[in-house]
């Protein structure tokens, strides 16, 4: 039998279309939603759809088309001249197109587009007969150019615009639409003599040629730099490919009854259900997302053409009650015509994500969970960013449009790359331009906000500045940029390079200072989610707290307990370090402990603040972790003070001290201190600071219950490696806990458990958990031990390893399930063999980081444990989790 032939282009339109909505992995979602919109009856010019299919064996089979893909583009191509009866490159009725990408995920302005297709120097002439409207022909050839020139043959867009601007200086105009009809004419030979300079060709006059080389440079686009760089930020597959949409052009641009616009279902900055948008009468699509000319609101529309904005309305409404999604579109008027060019779901901020999410459970559109899978817990940062402080002095010099929510201070940057490297260096930067494109895109990326003098809310720094999260303020029409000599002027003020503003997202405002920021508060449409999300999750969420006033703040973010509290940290208060210093000093064991009960009140105090704020859920305190020598001064400063004290003779005692403290470090320092004299290790060699902090966990608890509170302590050893190391020190834990309880007269239920970050303790957990009532992974150290990556010096090659695909991620950032987290799963596995009930959790940062938070979820541990500020991310994305399994998209490790 012959294999069945593999069909590689669908056609739409006409009311007739071969594909549908669910096909976007095939279509495209740019191809998919044009085709469901024909489904649905929708005005869509027709056109045809070349699969992402194409685009992969394109790619796999160096840069050829996969057998057949050029007679069957011919074929739809013959349909689209017979549905229209016009014929491309017929001088007196010429088709024109337009080829556009669309990968199955939306990746605004990251790929290419080209207008106009079809026009040469005879259509030009023939068109201009059957429109009557010279003007409009040329200005559309010169389009054509331009995107041909710029997508296809490489050549840079700026020479192009440095021509459009001379012909505007030459007429005396500032605007592209006031150029005469003679100008663009003139215009257009000007450019084809550029390629022709440029290329050593002529500009392909017949229009097969130009649709086939077109063709190639979308394909081509879908390995961009830009479109890499903005699939890497957004963990977006390599090998997907993009389809390529063919369609007929329609022209927003052949008078005043003509426009283009591009609106959303609802406001895509705050999540309002309301119609909002932009369009500019007499021009074409890339107008008004270049930020080119300064667009009108869609309520302008409702006065200028009401017939059609009442069909946009009724069309849109339609859209979303069918993605039951809030949509963003693109239409062209032509002549009063209306027809829809695209639909997709619209990039909007967290803000916006969670109300709509909510708003659409309300209005009955979508159940919960669905709204609980449309939000991306990462954003929800976003809602917790920091916001200008209310009590700081304000004076803004200048006011934009507010593009994307929050607040951002930094340095000012004028170019992508400078931003990259001044963030590398480790400053807060601010991106000013005249307006972004995709090129842009790495150092909007790495900015703290973005600021452009040009452009509206659906330009592009609005649109893939709300996807990032980023704070953006565009269309600052009282700044002038001058992006090649570095500075902006406003007001008749010289804002350089390096200089700090401050931007508020939420009003538009820009501020030529450093404003104070604060914490915002959850928001009722936020509470409402993570309210959901904590009636479908099955993991706890915990928080990494080591005060009290970070105990409530966990509480405030929805913390179940608190899963570490650093011991560590609480020694380096300025009445606690000279008696830690003076412990780690001492020259015999009862001096020793002469210091180290000294500690003891504060220890004490510390754990009593924390078990009252967090008012019985349970506490996971860690014993001392870091080696000793990290709580003494620095040795090279030190030798400082003693080489100036000698030099200025000062008194011999100082002299001997310093001299002595030196020796001590000399000794106490190692070459590894990660792998050194640390954790269980010390409190082995030195078992009475273990104890004191033991009985100071215990007489904390006993005077809270005396006080009417509740407790629930977990006493965690550090970087247990082997079963004597945690048999000992389970057992002196137990021995000092039980006397306390004794003393007390009471029996308050304590665990005592272990830290999991070394991977021979993952390899014989079945050993050690007959000593531990439960296992915290550290996955911080176990990263780092597993790897052997050092995480402080990491940075200097992992970028390199995640851009190369070496790994598919920092494994820092997100937990490594193949290595790091197989020794997780082996673990739990073993420790679980031994003592069925044990508790297991996370307690390094990836429990905030939400795959990481999934896989916790998907190898069974009872909780996951993050900086409070995460909590939010945390919640969401295990109650994800638990969707996904109850859908059967993810699966127990141990099923």
């Amino acid at each position: 039998m012959m294999p069945e032939k593999v069909k590689h282009v669908y056609f739409f339109g006409e009311g007739k279309t071969e594909g549908k909505a669910e096909m976007k992995n095939l279509l495209g979602g740019k191809g998919a939603n044009i085709a469901e919109m024909t489904n649905l009856g929708i005005p869509v010019p027709p056109g045809f759809t070349i699969t992402t299919e194409a685009c992969v064996y394109y790619f796999k089979n160096n840069q050829k088309y996969p057998d057949g893909l050029l007679e069957e583009i011919e074929e739809n191509l013959k349909k689209l001249e017979k549905v229209l009866e016009k014929t491309m490159g017929d001088p007196e009725n010429p088709l024109l197109v337009s080829v556009r990408s669309g990968a199955r995920t939306s990746m605004p302005g990251m790929m290419d587009t080209v207008l106009n297709l079809g026009l040469n120097d005879e259509t030009a002439k023939g068109l201009s007969t059957l429109t009557k409207n010279e003007r409009f022909v040329y200005d559309s050839y010169r389009r054509l150019l331009t995107m041909f020139g710029d997508v296809v043959l490489g050549i840079e867009r700026i020479h192009f615009e440095n021509l459009l601007e001379k012909k505007k200086e030459k007429q005396g105009v500032k605007l592209d639409y006031e150029i005469t009809s003679e100008n663009l004419k003139q215009l257009c030979e000007e450019y084809k003599d550029l390629i022709k300079e440029k290329k050593g060709f002529d500009f392909p006059q017949d229009p097969r040629k130009q649709l086939k080389m077109a063709v190639d440079a979308v394909f081509d686009s879908w390995n961009n730099q830009r479109a890499k760089t903005y699939r890497k930020i957004n963990k977006i597959p390599d090998d997907w490919g993009t389809a390529v949409n063919v369609q007929t052009m329609v022209f927003g641009n052949l008078g005043d009854d003509c426009a283009t616009g591009v609106a959303f279902t609802r406001d895509p900055a705050n999540g309002e259900n309301r119609f909002f948008g932009e369009y500019l009468p007499n021009a074409q699509g890339e107008d008004v997302v270049a930020g080119i000319r300064t667009p009108k609101t869609i309520e302008d529309l409702k006065v200028a053409m009401p017939k059609i904005y009442d069909e946009l309305v009724e069309i849109y409404k339609k859209l979303e009650q069918r993605y039951k999604d809030m949509q963003d579109i693109e239409f062209t008027i032509q002549n009063e015509k209306l027809y829809m060019l695209q639909t997709r779901n619209g990039k909007r901020t967290a803000m916006s994500a969670v109300r709509i999410a909510v708003e659409m459970v309300d209005e009955g559109l979508i159940d919960i969970d669905t709204a609980l899978t449309r939000v991306d817990p990462s954003t929800l940062d976003q809602l917790l960013l920091p916001m200008f402080d209310p009590k700081s002095k304000v004076e803004p010099v200048a006011k934009g449009l507010a593009g994307s929510s929050g607040a951002a201070v930094g340095k000012v940057v004028f170019t992508a790359e400078r931003a990259v490297e001044l963030k590398e260096l480790g400053d807060k930067v601010v991106l000013v331009r005249n307006e972004t494109s995709p090129e842009d895109v790495g150092g909007m990326h790495v900015s703290e906000g973005i600021l452009t003098a040009r452009g509206g809310l659906t330009s592009h720094a609005a649109v893939v500045g709300r996807g990032m999260g980023k704070c953006c303020v565009v269309g600052c029409g009282d700044i002038t940029v001058n992006e090649e000599e570095g500075f902006f002027t406003v007001k008749g003020q010289v804002v350089k390079e390096g200089d700090y503003i401050s931007l508020n997202g939420n009003t538009g405002e820009v501020i030529l200072s450093k404003v104070d920021l604060i914490e915002p508060e959850v928001n009722t449409y936020l509470e409402k989610i993570l309210n959901w999300a904590d009636e479908k999750r099955k993991l706890g969420v915990r928080a990494n707290a080591d005060t009290p006033s970070d105990a409530a703040n966990a509480i405030k973010f929805g913390a179940a307990g608190i899963g570490l509290c650093r011991t560590e940290h609480m020694f380096f208060g300025e009445d606690r370090i000279p008696i830690v210093r003076k412990m780690i000093m001492a020259s015999d064991k009862d001096t020793r402990n002469e210091y180290i009960m000294k500690l003891l009140p504060f220890q004490r105090e510390d754990f009593t603040g924390i078990f009252k704020a967090m008012k019985g859920y349970p506490v996971t305190i860690r014993l001392l972790d870091p080696p000793l020598h990290e709580f003494l001064p620095n040795r090279m400063e030190l030798q400082e003070d003693l080489i100036r004290l000698e030099y200025e003779n000062g008194s011999k005692e100082k002299i001997k001290e310093i001299s002595n403290l030196i020796e001590i470090v000399k000794t106490l320092e190692e070459f590894n201190p990660m792998l050194g004299h640390r954790g269980c290790r010390l409190g082995i060699t030195f078992p009475e600071i273990y104890n004191m902090q033991v009985q100071a966990i215990l007489e904390a608890a006993v005077d809270v219950i005396k006080s009417g509170g509740k407790v629930s302590p977990e006493i965690m050893i550090p970087l247990t490696g082997t079963f004597g190391e945690m048999k000992i020190t389970h057992d002196n834990a137990k021995a000092v806990a039980d006397d306390v309880l004794a003393k007390a007269g009471m029996d308050i239920p304590y665990m005592i458990g272990t830290m999991i970050e070394i991977p021979r303790a993952a390899i014989i957990a079945d050993q050690i958990a007959t000593e531990a009532e439960f296992f915290s992974f550290g996955t911080n150290d176990l990263t780092q031990m597993t790897f052997g990556y050092s995480r402080d010096d990491a940075a200097k090659f992992l970028p390199t390893y995640v851009g190369q695909r070496i790994l598919k991620d920092d494994p820092f950032v997100s937990i490594d399930t193949e290595g790091v987290g197989e020794l997780v799963k082996i673990g739990i596995e073993r420790g679980r063999k031994t003592r069925p009930e044990l508790k297991v959790g996370i307690c390094g940062e990836h429990g905030g980081e939400p795959s990481s938070v999934k896989f916790c979820h998907n190898v069974g541990m009872n909780y996951v444990s993050c900086s409070p500020f995460r909590l939010p991310i945390a919640r969401l994305a295990a109650a994800q989790a638990a969707i996904e399994e109850k859908q059967g998209k993810s699966r127990h490790f141990d099923e």
